[in-house]
C-alpha cells in the first residue's frame, strides 16, 4: 500500500513541479493576493478528477488485456525515462518561474481562467489521465497511488497559494530550478527502473 502511495506521490510531484503555465497562473494570483485560495482549490479538484479517471478507467482496460498493460508498462517506463531525461537538460540550462502583473479580476473571471489554464492544455491529459493514470492501474494498490498522486498536487498546489511570498524569490533563481530538476530526473529514473525490473 505504500509503495503504490509513494510511486503515486514521487511521480506527480516530479511531474507537477515542472515550468508551466498553470504554475505561473497560480503563482501570479497568490502574489497579488486575487483569490488565490479558490484558485489553489480548483487546480487540486481538477487533478484529483482527472488522475482518478485516468488510474480507475484505465485500471478497468488494463486489467482485461495482457497486450495493453505491457503496453503501458513500457510505454510508461519510455515516458518516464525521456521526462527524466528533459529534467536533466533543463538543468543544464535552468530557468525561472516568471511572473507578470495585471488589473484586478472578478472571482468568476479567475476561476473561468484557472479551468481554461488547467483544461485546454493537451499535457494536462498526458500527464494526469494517461501517465500517471496507466502507472497506477498497474500498481498493487490503485487507491492508495490514485491519494499520493492527489496528495502531491494538494501540497503543491497550497504551498503556491499560501506560501507565495517566500517562495516568489525562490521560484526566481535558476539554481533553484536545477536541483528541483535534477531531483525530478532522479525520480523518474528509479521509478522507470522500478516498471521495468519489477512488473505486476
Amino acid at each position: 500500500m505504500w509503495q503504490s502511495y509513494s510511486n503515486g506521490l514521487l511521480i506527480t510531484a516530479g511531474l507537477i513541479v515542472a515550468l508551466g503555465a498553470q504554475n505561473a497562473f497560480v503563482l501570479a494570483q497568490s502574489l497579488r493576493r486575487e483569490h488565490h485560495l479558490p484558485v489553489a482549490l480548483l487546480c487540486i479538484v481538477c487533478d484529483a478528477l482527472l488522475i482518478s479517471a485516468g488510474v480507475f478507467g484505465l485500471a478497468t482496460l488494463l486489467l482485461q488485456s495482457e497486450l495493453l498493460l505491457s503496453v503501458a508498462r513500457w510505454g510508461g517506463a519510455a515516458f518516464l525515462l525521456w521526462y527524466g531525461a528533459q529534467a536533466l537538460h533543463r538543468a543544464c540550462r535552468p530557468s525561472a518561474l516568471q511572473v507578470e502583473g495585471a488589473a484586478p479580476r472578478s472571482l468568476r473571471a479567475v476561476l473561468l481562467a484557472t479551468l481554461a489554464v488547467t483544461l485546454l492544455n493537451p499535457h494536462v491529459y498526458l500527464d494526469t489521465v494517461l501517465l500517471i493514470g496507466s502507472l497506477g492501474a498497474q500498481q498493487s494498490v490503485p487507491e492508495a497511488y490514485a491519494a499520493g498522486a492527489a496528495s502531491a498536487s494538494l501540497v503543491w498546489f497550497s504551498c503556491l497559494a499560501l506560501g507565495a511570498a517566500w517562495l516568489a524569490p525562490w521560484l526566481a533563481r535558476p539554481l533553484t530550478w536545477r536541483i528541483i530538476d535534477l531531483s525530478v530526473a532522479a525520480m523518474m529514473f528509479a521509478i522507470a527502473w522500478q516498471l521495468i525490473a519489477n512488473p505486476l
